[in-house]
């Protein structure tokens, strides 16, 4: 071989070593879409998702070099997260985390090979997404944040802060939350109703005005309160239900730190950004070869209660300290 053509064969096979390894490289990149049921501008979502994000570079995966992220917000809407789950599977992931039940409710629908990791989410045998906790049988698995005794756990703690209460409306919506429509919590609320003498009704609302007039109509009733149920609108919404809440000075419970953190006179529930690095351990198995249907649905094990002191002085109750010591937060 002449030295002109060793020359121009070897230059040639350097170049194009480069172009190759940048190939391989890419195919080995894995794919992660995310599906959040919250707004991109909701600074608790965006807090969630990054202990997700940690929890994921801990095991290994690297942005950009072993791992590219999709990410698509659908800010409490049915309708729009539809659209994106349909826009995440044609993106072909090799797994999704899905956070709230009208999320995985969409994704469940674009896809039933896709696998998908759940956060946030209160009842996916009840909302058909697993065929039981141990095993769920198929795509779907991940980390469930409520029981349905809940439910008669938050009107225990409402009565106790406020004892004088004898009516409590249940807000929720029926759409974002069909589970809850169908009753989820409603035997635990039925049952502490009867045993604290307690009236219920059911407060289902779909948008602002429908908050609006429930507060209101909720309002004229004496020694009436308020259980704002878990879902991605009443979430959205929080900061409307609250401060309705307060100028009608109703006693109201909640699901989330997050609402007592923002005015709410009590919260009961998880810290749902633990469960976030726990997501990330179930997306990084999958990604390394197990299947869904294989990993257990996973509930909470501990929760927080959430006092606001100064809303509790706002709608002038005394709030006994026995309740103020078991409280793992006082907010003042």
């Amino acid at each position: 071989m002449k030295r002109r053509e060793f020359i121009t064969l070897f230059g040639g096979a350097a170049a194009a070593w480069p172009l190759a390894a940048r190939a391989q490289q890419r195919a080995h990149i894995r794919r992660l879409g995310v599906l959040s049921g919250y707004s991109e501008s909701d600074p608790d979502a965006r807090a969630r998702l990054a202990g997700f994000q940690q929890g994921i570079k801990e095991l290994g995966w690297i942005e950009g070099r072993t791992l590219h992220t999709e990410y698509r917000w659908s800010r409490g809407d049915s309708d729009r997260a539809r659209t994106l789950a349909r826009e995440l599977v044609e993106l072909q992931p090799d797994v999704i985390l899905g956070e709230t039940t009208s999320v995985v409710a969409a994704l469940k629908q674009a896809t039933r090979t896709v696998p998908i990791v759940f956060t946030n989410l209160s009842n996916p045998v009840g909302s058909g997404f697993v065929a039981n906790l141990a095993r769920p049988g198929a795509n779907i698995t991940g980390f469930t944040n409520f029981e349905s005794s809940m439910g008669g756990k938050w009107l225990e703690l409402l009565k106790e802060i406020a004892p004088d209460i004898s009516r409590v409306a249940i807000m929720f919506n029926p759409i974002v939350s069909p589970h809850i429509a169908g009753g989820y919590y409603r035997d635990a609320i039925e049952t502490a109703a009867k045993s604290l003498a307690v009236d219920q009704v059911t407060a289902p609302v779909l948008d602002a005005e429908d908050i609006e007039r429930a507060i209101d109509a909720l309002a004229r009733e004496p020694h009436a309160a308020l259980i704002v149920l878990p879902d991605t609108f009443t979430l959205v919404q929080r900061d409307l239900i609250i401060g309705l809440a307060a100028k009608q000075r109703l006693p109201a419970v909640y699901s989330f730190r997050l609402f007592a953190a923002a005015g709410g006179l009590l919260s009961y529930g998880i810290n749902p950004t633990d469960q976030y690095p726990r997501a990330a351990s179930y997306v990084d198995r999958i990604l390394r070869g197990e299947k869904p249907a294989d990993l257990p649905v996973q509930a909470p094990t501990t929760f927080e209660l959430v006092v606001n002191l100064q809303t509790a002085k706002a709608l002038g109750l005394v709030i006994p300290e026995s309740f103020l010591l078991r409280a793992n937060e006082v907010i003042e």
